[in-house]
Order: structure tokens, then sequence, then C-alpha cells
């Protein structure tokens, strides 16, 4: 049976301090994806959720861009044209956190992941599926339904030099459908980028990292913005990318950093020849999720 991943794969999560000017932010994170792939020899580099602008109800309608009909021009869509020639100049895979998107005609908001190729193609797009709606008394109150679609699509890419892997988004991790799925159809790398906050985090981050990583016997990464407390919402920070055994292989604080690990085929291999549930579920008698709904 052919290995999930074809090859070993150096995988950088860029925590980034997104602030409220977008060219600044564009501009930063083409200097820390530079470092990554320069100085740590990243080939697979993801970007924090909202890195292009401040996360919040009130800002995602005026830093929002248009995407469609793709490729958009630089005017509609200034971060699609800086990810795009980022990737090409770095010559990486290079998954675009997420920013703010409007549709033309709807005019409806999305919490939108663009992935581009070493070549600067874009190669997968992923809304939002699950929006952050919230409310946890005395603590943190927050609905993105307020302002944002959701997208329909569980979205998977395929990196020929390497394999399959899972983009979705920040809450989207809550939701272990979406993970099995894409484990299922061949994904060895699942990837989440986030922005959870200073009451979520502390609980529940590393503890669904390690859950997606375990329930699917694969490589999770998750990569949030950097904190800070100036601003209206305050991200919790912490990436991290955790092993198919659910073991940390590396984390941040909630400075601003890079982490970078590893990614091997034959320790997917290893994980589940250990503990066999690829061969042990019993569809007999539940039904196989990745046997339902759409992918793209």
């Amino acid at each position: 049976m052919a290995k999930l991943l074809k090859q070993p794969v150096r995988l950088a999560l860029v925590q980034l301090a997104c602030t409220a000017d977008k060219a600044h932010n564009l501009s930063h994170a083409r200097a820390k994806v530079l470092e990554a792939v320069n100085e740590h020899k990243a080939r697979i580099v993801v970007l924090p959720e909202c890195f292009n602008s401040p996360y919040g109800t009130k800002y995602f309608g005026s830093y929002a861009e248009t995407l469609l009909p793709s490729p958009p021009t630089a005017e509609q869509s200034p971060s699609f044209h800086a990810l795009s020639k980022l990737a090409a100049e770095a010559q990486v895979y290079l998954v675009g956190g997420s920013i703010p998107e409007k549709h033309p005609t709807s005019k409806d908001l999305y919490n939108t992941c663009l992935t581009f190729s070493p070549t600067g193609e874009l190669i997968a797009t992923h809304r939002k599926v699950h929006l952050f709606d919230i409310d946890i008394p005395g603590k943190i109150k927050f609905k993105e339904s307020e302002v944002l679609s959701p997208g329909n699509d569980i979205t998977m890419v395929d990196l020929p030099e390497y394999g399959k892997i899972g983009i979705a988004i920040c809450y989207d991790i809550r939701f272990p459908e979406l993970a099995t799925i894409a484990a299922r159809k061949g994904a060895f790398l699942l990837l989440y980028p986030g922005a959870f906050n200073m009451t979520t985090g502390p609980a529940h981050w590393e503890l669904l990292a390690r859950s997606r990583a375990v329930d699917n016997q694969a490589y999770v990464g998750l990569c949030s913005p950097a904190r800070d407390m100036s601003a209206d919402y305050h991200a919790w920070g912490h990436s991290m990318i955790v092993d198919p055994n659910a073991e940390s292989l590396g984390h941040l604080d909630e400075k601003e950093g890079i982490v970078i690990a590893e990614l091997s085929g034959d320790r997917i291999e290893e994980v589940r020849k250990g503990i066999p549930v690829y061969s042990q579920r019993r569809f007999d008698v539940y039904a196989d999720v990745s046997k339902v709904g759409p992918t793209s």
C-alpha cells in the first residue's frame, strides 16, 4: 500500500501579529514566510486566521476582498495577489490563513482560506463551514453569523510531491466529521488556521489538536495569530504541530514566532500498525461518514 506521505516534508506555522494595517500585514507575512523557507527549509507554510486584518465582526465587511471570478484583479483582492506572488517567489505550498471575502453578487461575507502552489497557482479555497457563535456567560460572547455566511464544502488538496492535506478554519476543528472524512480520503495532514481566545484557548486548543490527531492517526497543525492585548480580540496563540500519535512536535507561546516540524510517512504507518483502528471500524454497526456528503 502506498504511503499517505510520499516523502518527508517540513511544515512551518507562522504566528503573526495581525494589525489594522492591511499593507503592513501582507508585507510582514511575506517576510516571515520567506524566513520559514530560507532559514528553516519549510516546504508547506501556513498563516493564521484573518492574517490580513483584525479579527472581529465589525471588521469583516470593511476588510473583505472579492475573490470571484477567479483570479480577481489586484484592486479586488490585494491579498490574493500577495499570496500568489509569495508562493511563487518562495517556491512553497502556501496555506494563506484566512481573509474576509465578499461575494460579488450576493454581497455575502465569508471567512476564506486560499492555498497556493509553488508556482503561485490557486489550488484550494475553503470557506469556514462552522461559524463561531458562542456565549459563555461572564467570559465571552461572539457571533460570526451576525455578518458571515458559512461555506458548504469539505476541502482537500493534493500536493503531488507529498500527498493530500485537509484544510479547515478554527471553529471547524470542533466538528470531527470534517477531519474524519479528510483523513479517510487519504489526508496525511489536517491544517487549521485559527484564532481561539483567552477562554476557549486554554481549555480546548491543545486538546482539540491532539484529539483530531489521535482520532485520525494523522498530523495536525493549528496556526494562530499572535496575541495583542491592545486589540479588541485577544488570540490565545500557541500555534502547534501534533503527530499521528497525538504527541507535540513543537509549539509556541503567545508571541510571534515560527514552529517547524518534519513530517514523515513512516511515522503514520508506525502509529497505524501499532493501533490498527483503520482496519477495526465496524461499518456494519455505524455509518462511514466519509461516504456521505460532497468534498472539494
